[in-house]
């Protein structure tokens, strides 16, 4: 009974092992709870500056002044508050993940959160070339549902190399990106609830799951 216990607990090491070089698994749930509050104050932080209800349709609408021509504050505004939510979002998921990781005896750095970060990186830059490709023809409304169809693809091409719970995630920023993109006019509050709603159930689910 004792050697099979052992060799249980030996399978058990040599698995635990195996799963540590070939996947990064030191993420933490709390990140995407904070990525999505973030997330949803940037958007309400968009709802009030635009001064129109949630429900209100075609947000993208205010790009353009009375007299027909960009309206440059729309933009820098817009563009601020994505960069601020962006940087609050990369700065907590790297905080928590790394105090995870030192939880675990893990380093944060290593081949396979390289060839994460790589996998990850490729369809999010290409995402954002897209976006501004999709600004410089005007095209404001498809630029929150690519957003999302792009950072659901990154989390896709991501998952091989972490937690599977990764991949449902990116299938679900990818149906609201596709969701948003026949219905333009409410690409805000679609984008709201991917990036804030999702994130903060997805970062719950995995924080119970994993961390608890």
């Amino acid at each position: 009974m004792n050697k099979e216990t052992d060799h249980l607990e030996t399978l058990s090491e040599i698995r635990s092992m195996m799963e540590r070089s070939s996947r990064f698994i030191t993420l933490s749930g709390l990140s995407g709870v904070f990525a999505g509050l973030f997330a949803l104050a940037g958007a309400a932080a968009a709802y009030m500056y635009l001064n129109i209800p949630v429900t209100s349709p075609a947000y993208y609408e205010h790009a353009l002044n009375e007299n027909g021509e960009p309206d440059m504050s729309f933009y820098t505004f817009f563009f601020t508050d994505a960069l601020v939510v962006l940087t609050a979002s990369v700065i907590a998921a790297f905080i928590l993940t790394m105090r995870r990781a030192r939880q675990k005896g893990q380093t944060i750095w290593n081949p396979t959160s390289k060839r994460l970060l790589v996998n990850m990186l490729i369809p999010l830059v290409t995402g954002g070339l897209f976006c501004l490709s999709l600004l410089y023809h005007g095209s404001i409304g498809m630029i929150a549902p690519s957003t999302l169809l792009f950072y659901g693809l990154a989390l896709l091409n991501a998952s091989k190399y972490t937690l599977d719970d990764v991949r449902y995630l990116g299938v679900c920023q990818i149906a609201l990106g596709l969701i948003a993109s026949v219905y333009t006019g409410y690409g805000l509050l679609i984008w709201a609830m991917g990036f804030g709603v999702v994130h903060i159930i997805y970062g719950i689910a995995m924080y119970y799951k994993y961390e608890r």
